[in-house]
């Protein structure tokens, strides 16, 4: 016996802390996607939560701290401490992509692309923060595929805008479970065949079989990801 243990895939690193609710649930989804009989079957993971980084929204919207240094930072500790890929829990984070992937040497996998790539339908429902969806990160995924993009009425989106920082605050997630259904619907009355949970907040709100249509969940997609690349899948 040499004392060394096998391991299993690549090290996921997760670059978390927007929130770290959601940063808890991306690691959890891994959890339970990878195929395992055993402790030792499962993968590495190194998560960094940093709920220091600036608000996302608050810096695209409204010329607010930028919350990039950080992030480059973040995933800059999560490449040292011997990350080989990393997963950030949040959609409107993925609006400085770029900047952040230029920091490291390892590659990011892009929950927006890769819930995109996934979409089946034509028209698709987007619930997002106001970030994301006035910055049109989901809008330029789709039109890349042809998939036309509604977004909520203002009275809507101010109600997922109160469901996200609801749940970053810790509130009860049965009213805004509700609140989140009734904004789908209306989405659904416009014309939506299905609906993206475009903010990793509402991956912990909104739930399929609540619904008529089908349900995109970046969270889970990424979770996916995160998964496959580990395993060397994709």
């Amino acid at each position: 016996m040499n004392g060394k243990t096998e391991t299993r895939g690549k090290i996921i690193g997760i670059l978390g802390g927007m929130g770290p609710e959601a940063t808890v649930e991306l690691f959890k989804r891994i959890i339970e996607k990878t195929p395992i009989h055993k402790d030792q079957d499962h993968l590495r993971v190194i998560i960094y939560n940093n709920p220091v980084i600036p608000d996302r929204t608050q810096a695209i919207l409204h010329g607010g701290e930028s919350p990039l240094f950080l992030l480059k930072q973040t995933a800059q500790v999560l490449e040292k401490a011997g990350a080989d890929c990393i997963a950030i829990p949040c959609n409107s984070a993925h609006y400085y992509l770029d900047g952040i992937s230029e920091a490291i040497k390892i590659p990011i996998l892009d929950m927006i692309g890769k819930t995109a790539l996934a979409i089946k339908e034509p028209v698709i429902g987007l619930m997002a923060t106001e970030g994301t969806v006035r910055a049109g990160l989901y809008h330029h995924a789709c039109a890349n595929r042809g998939i036309e993009v509604l977004t909520p009425e203002e009275t809507d989106q101010e109600k997922i805008m109160h469901i996200i920082y609801g749940i970053k605050a810790g509130k009860e997630k049965l009213p805004l479970k509700e609140m989140s259904n009734g904004v789908v619907k209306r989405l659904q009355e416009r014309g939506a065949k299905a609906v993206i949970a475009g903010c990793t907040e509402l991956s912990l709100v909104m739930e399929q079989d609540k619904m008529d249509i089908p349900l995109y969940d970046a969270l889970d997609i990424l979770a996916q990801a995160a998964v496959n690349k580990a395993l060397s899948v994709t």
